[in-house]
């Protein structure tokens, strides 16, 4: 299949659908109707950008130094996402899967890693489309919002691949019936929202297995009430907020092997390292998770707001709020840096869709 054609389809149907609705008159210039299904900075990864959120900007743009400024910056915190953390995470799986020595910390530890592989390629993608399109004088919508963050599954989904997830939302969830169909229907529009979401994903039958996996637990949060959950309620205790997310954060690591094999054997043999097949320990754990230690405390600190909470601060402060700009430069300059010896050294980058 052509790449990206998941994209620029869902992105032509939202179009043809909210015509139909009535929602905007039909594009009648060719050319601005090509550019939005063929924009190439988010073509091929996304988001899934809507017609109405760039219509004004397909007529004119406003182009500044300060967008240019935010867009390569922008732009440059995505490359290094990809490149110095999804690649070498993927790498980190790798070594960790072909190993003659598996235990159970070790595949708890490459599955979470390719959780975090996953979040920072896909994240990281949306990064470079946002910045590169904002250099061109064209906001598109986030993407993420820190969805390792989440105290329910149905906040999860609220925060990952958005764009993704309001698609579904809007034009199939809501048209089955959505939430105010009967208790039986209601659980049926979310199996079918979620089986197509996993299908998105890929043709093959793990995809429809891991949507469908998040599909059975949100709807177990939908009949116990708790699918509106959300960690920005302020009356909710920190360690109960913590446990729920680390409980969030271990269900979704478990989901995501599912993602990773396409072979339903491959996907068997890591739950059964995960539960106990394989010692706690062996000699090549301790090898490398000492190795990948720093990668992933990075990969972790990275997946919170701690840092954009820090340089926000660093940002509003009248002390400090002169040097953001020598700062982020020198930020734009380091990354450029590793990134270009990392692909220079080797052709090693994976790409998801």
């Amino acid at each position: 299949l052509p790449i990206g054609i998941s994209f620029y389809v869902f992105q032509s149907v939202s179009y043809c659908i909210d015509v139909y609705r009535g929602k905007y008159p039909a594009e009648r210039n060719i050319i601005r109707l090509a550019l939005y299904i063929s924009f190439f900075p988010q073509l091929i990864a996304g988001p899934i950008v809507r017609f109405e959120t760039v219509s004004k900007n397909l007529k004119s743009r406003t182009h500044s130094f300060e967008n240019l400024s935010d867009g390569l910056f922008r732009f440059s915190v995505g490359v290094g996402k990809k490149v110095l953390i999804a690649d070498r995470l993927y790498a980190f799986c790798e070594a960790a899967h072909a190993t003659g020595s598996p235990s159970v910390i070790l595949a708890w530890a490459e599955s979470l890693a390719f959780l975090l592989y996953v979040y920072f390629d896909f994240s990281g993608y949306s990064d470079m489309a946002i910045g590169l399109a904002r250099c061109f004088g064209f906001e598109l919508p986030e993407n993420f919002n820190y969805p390792l963050m989440s105290t329910s599954f149905g906040e999860f989904w609220r925060r990952w691949h958005i764009s993704l997830g309001t698609w579904f939302r809007d034009y199939l969830y809501i048209p089955l019936g959505g939430s105010r169909s009967r208790k039986a229907r209601h659980i049926r529009n979310l199996l079918i929202v979620w089986a197509l979401t996993g299908l998105w994903h890929g043709a093959s039958w793990n995809f429809v297995l891991w949507g469908l996996s998040f599909g059975v637990v949100i709807v177990f949060e939908v009949l116990a009430g708790r699918g509106a959950a959300s960690a920005e309620n302020k009356g909710i205790d920190i360690a109960q907020t913590v446990l729920k997310r680390l409980i969030v954060t271990l269900v979704t690591v478990i989901f995501f092997v599912w993602f990773r094999f396409t072979a339903f054997t491959d996907a068997l043999g890591q739950f059964s390292k995960m539960f106990g097949s394989a010692p706690v320990w062996s000699r090549d754990t301790g090898y490398l998770l000492k190795g990948a230690f720093i990668l992933l405390a990075m990969a972790i600190i990275g997946a919170t707001p701690l840092v954009k909470t820090i340089a926000g601060r660093l940002a509003h402060h009248e002390k400090t709020q002169v040097f953001v700009p020598i700062l982020k430069a020198v930020i734009m300059l380091v990354i450029l840096i590793f990134t270009t010896a990392y692909l220079v050294d080797g052709s090693f980058s994976p790409f998801l869709k």
